[in-house]
């Protein structure tokens, strides 16, 4: 599949866990993804501002705030902009059914694709049980993450410099810890069963930095992953066809080359 150079066009995209503010996001490459496609709707589901780090420490460069202003562009030329607050960026759950900039926030939407499926788009941390009952280790455990993704960070830049692709070494070993892995598949459970309860045809979610897409129970599960480790969206063709898209590449990619592989269709 090659990349169109002016845009690549979808009627729909979901993105989320993106956490600006923090120095694992991936703002650059998500610049790039913003700047090469466009969409009828762009479902922003979750942690897009970390506002549990820039409590702690304030880091907000001039990327970031890009990212926003990209976001509020699109908005302002016609996409419908629909934001779903995660639990990094809480506060915002305080201004649900408001509009700001022509970005709507709302606790959850459903989409109806054009081939007429609905689909639950939420977050997802209201089915995480370290997240509902025991915050404190949540901010643990984001403080471990956090210490991890620069680790991450520092590991790439010399794997670029080498001619390498971006790897994910905290993707890595959270798929290599048992219980990371029994974690996932619990939660991804969870959703399915949430949706089939709504009586929609599947779920969109973001929360545990997980790109996947499948069938189980019959519930659609789509995970739209994150933009501090595997850099993946999920976007919607005019047809009604789901695909994730893996964006973990160089952002100065001419545009001549091939977009990356979908991670995923459906």
């Amino acid at each position: 599949m090659k990349y169109d150079p002016i845009t690549a066009k979808y009627r729909a995209i979901w993105i989320s866990d993106i956490h600006l503010g923090t120095k694992g996001c991936q703002a650059a490459k998500l610049l790039d993804f913003l700047k090469r496609t466009d969409s009828e709707y762009l479902y922003l589901a979750g942690d897009i501002i970390d506002g549990w780090r820039l409590k702690r420490t304030w880091f907000w460069p001039q990327e970031h705030n890009d990212v926003v202003q990209k976001i509020l562009r699109k908005a302002r030329k016609g996409t419908k902009v629909i934001f779903v607050p995660g639990n990094h960026d809480a506060f915002a759950r305080d201004y649900v059914d408001h509009h700001f900039g022509g970005v709507a926030v709302t606790d959850r939407a459903v989409h109806e694709t054009a081939d007429g499926r609905k689909l639950l788009v939420i977050h997802g941390d209201e089915f995480d049980v370290v997240v509902r009952y025991a915050k404190w280790l949540a901010v643990l455990g984001d403080g471990a993450y956090t210490v991890l993704l620069v680790i991450n960070n520092w590991f790439n830049r010399i794997r670029e410099r080498l001619g390498r692709p971006y790897w994910s070494l905290s993707a890595y070993l959270k798929l290599k810890v048992k219980n990371a892995v029994q974690y996932i598949a619990e939660f991804e459970t969870a959703l399915a069963r949430a949706a089939a309860a709504e009586g929609v045809d599947g779920v969109v979610c973001g929360h545990i930095h997980h790109a996947e897409m499948r069938v189980i129970d019959g519930v659609l599960y789509c995970n739209d992953g994150d933009w501090v480790e595997s850099c993946t969206a999920l976007v919607e063709h005019h047809d009604g066809r789901l695909e994730l898209l893996d964006w973990a590449r160089p952002a100065s990619v001419s545009d001549e080359q091939p977009v990356p592989e979908p991670a995923c269709a459906y």
